[in-house]
Formats: structure tokens, C-alpha cells, sequence
């Protein structure tokens, strides 16, 4: 039998350690093996099944072994009802408004956000399907409210916001939607369940890249949505079943595998960005640095009422020098790694020039190029030193 550990008698990092896992009854071994097949047997008389059913094991698209052991993790680790894994972030997010949206719904969804968000709202479903969608600073309560219409469908706000880190208050969002019908989605991928949890705070779903922190070793993806099971329900059926966005067995393991030190993770994580966020604050080649622990930042107020115990791993910079200075910057780094994604065990820095397609979106500190830093687990001294010595030998110190 599955240890079933989703209610509050158990803390976090006991659930992470043990839910969805249970002794192989096949075997013996302490740990689920790895199931690829991509077929289950059928009973005796299968002519009465419905093939597109995700209940019980029929075929991996309908939902697999490792798949449904991960979405029981999950759901535990965010503090909802059900929970669907699926192939990546964006496929947890496209499913999501696939299912839930149709012709003349109205969507408004944060202006700053992962960019698939933007692909698939302000683009592909307003252009192809005729979803209204509405960009909105959704830091500002009073541009929420006033961005509700008669035919809003759904509210879908990132908090913090890849790349700026704008802190948007998901309990005040809530209750906005709430009033008028609304369903909330929140991407938490910035954050992880360990720090914030939006559907404690009123969220109907709760998103997140598994790739990133969840994984945490930069060598799996998937995504997930948790929320209520008879939405996720509708999900299941249409954009995991019908449109095929399923995880495979392997990522499915390999990111239940890696979730077990999550909380150990974002601790470190919570730890070293903070320390790199003060460290590049005091330098006087930096221009700004955004990072929702630091006091007096935009968003500190409200990242300190619903993000506990940290602030995640990621922060944006900028440095006080042109394009091809930044550019060098980074080609010295020795420690910090330059590529794209985040929730690595080890650092990672993009920089982001001044010729961004959604620049005119971002706060004007951030329109002359700066960098996303996601902060790793190494020794924050050897982050530090690594910062230092690239800014000296590119003449910035």
C-alpha cells in the first residue's frame, strides 16, 4: 500500500522524502522502480473500457506508473487536491488554458512572465482561437481590478516574474477573481511549493516547470498543475490524453528522485541568493539588482506576507557598462555557467540584451541589457569570487 502522506501531520521535507514512494511488491526493493512500458495488460473482457480513460493502467498516454506516483508528490508538496505531471513547464501551461479556455473568454495574465506565456496568450490562442487576453502589471491590485471583464475566464499571474522577479500578491489577486468568477492560476515556478504555496493563499492552480527546482539537477523536464480535481479532471482528458503531452516514465522518476532534496536545496538556494544579491548591491558597477529579499526592494512587503522561508535562487542584475562589456563579463566567469533555465544545482547566468521583443514591458532599469543569475548550491564564497574576479578582469573593479 502507498504511504499515503498528503495531510499536515507530517512536515514538508518528511513528505518529500516519502510520499508517492512505497516498497516494490514485487521485488522488495525500498524504493518504485522505473516502469517503461507504454502498455498495460487488459482485463478478461475489454470490449466495455473507455480508451480514454486516465483510471487505472491502459496505456502510458492515459497516465503511467511513475506519473501517477510523482503527481501524489506533488500534490502533497503544494497543498491540493489533485495533480497532473506532464511532459515540460509549457505543456502544463498550454494544457491548462487549452482545457479551460474557448472563443470570447477573456484571459488577463501578468506582463511580466515565462515567455511561452506570452507566445501562447498575447499570440497563438488570441490569434487562432479568439481568447481575448489582457496584459496587466500585477503587482498593481487597483490594474487587476480593473482588467475584469464580463467574459474573464481566468487570471494568470507569475509571482516572482521571469525575468524581472515582480512580486505580485496572490491572497489579494484571489479574492478579486473570486468576486467576479474568476479562476486564479499562479506559475510558482520561481518559487517552489518549499517557499510559497498559491493555493494555501487562494490560487485555484498552482504551476510549476518540474524541470527547475523540483528536478534541481538541470537533467530532467516536466511540468505540473495542481488544484481541484474536477478541473483537473477536464485536463486529464483533453490535453493529456487528446493533445499527448505525457510525461515519459524515466522523467517522471528521475524528477521524484531529485524532489526528495528539494527542501535541503532550497535552503542553500534561499541562502546564496540572498548573500549574492547584497554582495552585487554594494558594488559600485552594478546598476541594480532585483531580488524580492532584499528590504526596500520593490515587493519585499508582500514577498516577506507569502513567501517563507526564503526568496527563491533567482535574481536580475545589471552592470554599468555596454553591451559588449557584459558580454565579456560573462566569458570570464569560471564557477557561474552561462546558459539558459534555473534550479540547477549549479549557477547559471543569461545575459539579456537591451533588444528584447517584451522589453517594453519591463521597468526602464532593465531596457539598457542585464542578467538573469540563478544561484546554485555551490560555496558562496566561491560564487562571490567568482563574480569579483570576472568584474576585475573585465576592468569593472
Amino acid at each position: 500500500m502507498t504511504k499515503r502522506t498528503y495531510g499536515n501531520e507530517y512536515g514538508f521535507q518528511t513528505r518529500a522524502v516519502h510520499t508517492g514512494n512505497d516498497v516494490d511488491g514485487e521485488t522488495g526493493a525500498i524504493k518504485r522502480p522505473i516502469t517503461m512500458a507504454n502498455s498495460y495488460e487488459l482485463p478478461y473482457d475489454p470490449t466495455a473500457m473507455n480508451w480514454s480513460s486516465a483510471a487505472g493502467n491502459l496505456y502510458t498516454r492515459n497516465g503511467g506508473s511513475n506519473q501517477k506516483y510523482l503527481q501524489e508528490k506533488i500534490a502533497s508538496l503544494e497543498g491540493g487536491e489533485d495533480c497532473i505531471v506532464l511532459s515540460s513547464g509549457v505543456a502544463a501551461l498550454s494544457g491548462l488554458f487549452f482545457a479551460l479556455l474557448e472563443s470570447g473568454d477573456h484571459v488577463i495574465f501578468s506582463s511580466v512572465t515565462y515567455i511561452a506565456v506570452y507566445r501562447l496568450l498575447h499570440e497563438l490562442l488570441n490569434n487562432k482561437f479568439h481568447v481575448e487576453t489582457t496584459i496587466v502589471d500585477t503587482s498593481d491590485l487597483e490594474a487587476v481590478r480593473k482588467a475584469v471583464r464580463p467574459n474573464t475566464k481566468l487570471i494568470h499571474i507569475e509571482t516572482p516574474g521571469n525575468p524581472t522577479l515582480t512580486v505580485s500578491d496572490i491572497r489579494a489577486i484571489a479574492e478579486i477573481a473570486h468576486e467576479n468568477g474568476v479562476l486564479l492560476s499562479v506559475d510558482n515556478t520561481f518559487a517552489s511549493p518549499f517557499n510559497q504555496r498559491p493555493i494555501e493563499l487562494g490560487a485555484d492552480f498552482s504551476i510549476e516547470s518540474l524541470t527547475k527546482y523540483i528536478n534541481g539537477h538541470g537533467d530532467a523536464m516536466g511540468g505540473s498543475i495542481t488544484g481541484k480535481k474536477e478541473y483537473l479532471d477536464i485536463i486529464r482528458a483533453q490535453s493529456q490524453i487528446n493533445l499527448g503531452g505525457t510525461i515519459s516514465p524515466f522523467n517522471a522518476w528521475l524528477i521524484m528522485r531529485g524532489s526528495v532534496t528539494l527542501p535541503l536545496r532550497m535552503r542553500q538556494h534561499n541562502e546564496n541568493a540572498l548573500a549574492a544579491a547584497k554582495w552585487l548591491e554594494a558594488q559600485p558597477c552594478v546598476s541594480f539588482v532585483a531580488y524580492p529579499g532584499l528590504p526596500g526592494s520593490d515587493g519585499y512587503e508582500t514577498a516577506l506576507s507569502q513567501m517563507a522561508p526564503g526568496f527563491g535562487g533567482v535574481l536580475s542584475f545589471g552592470l554599468k557598462a555596454d553591451h559588449d562589456t557584459h558580454n565579456r563579463f560573462v566569458s570570464q566567469l569560471k564557477v557561474i555557467t552561462s546558459a539558459v533555465s534555473l534550479g540547477h544545482d549549479e549557477s547559471l547566468i543569461v545575459f539579456l540584451g537591451e533588444e528584447d521583443e517584451r522589453q517594453y514591458l519591463y521597468p526602464e532599469k532593465f531596457h539598457n541589457g542585464f542578467f538573469r543569475f540563478s544561484v546554485g548550491i555551490e560555496d558562496i564564497e566561491d560564487i562571490i569570487g567568482d563574480l569579483r574576479q570576472a568584474m576585475e578582469k573585465t576592468g569593472l573593479l
